[in-house]
């Protein structure tokens, strides 16, 4: 199964909630690449790279954790890159 990269817009309570450092954790828990970072209008930015399944595994991670409350998401996909990790911007 083949790399995707995706750029995510998580709305909703992302912020202030331990929303970046939980998403590095899961993401390097699954090997995903990529990183993460608090936007000025409230949102959480992603780009993830791995496999399809992964990614989606990771957003329900993410959305059953305590505090976090994800309203929606807006997604697309974009071209690979070569990286190592997963960081927190």
């Amino acid at each position: 199964m083949s790399e995707v990269r995706k750029r995510i817009v998580f709305h909703g309570r992302v912020q202030g909630v331990g929303f970046r450092y939980t998403a590095k954790y899961l993401a390097q828990s699954m090997g995903l690449t990529g990183w993460v970072k608090n936007e000025y209008d409230g949102t959480v930015l992603m780009e993830v790279q791995g496999r399809e399944p992964l990614i989606f595994k990771l957003m329900e991670g993410l959305n059953n954790r305590m505090y976090i409350q994800i309203d929606w998401i807006d997604s697309k996909d974009i071209s690979v890159k070569e990286e190592r990790g997963f960081r927190v911007k």
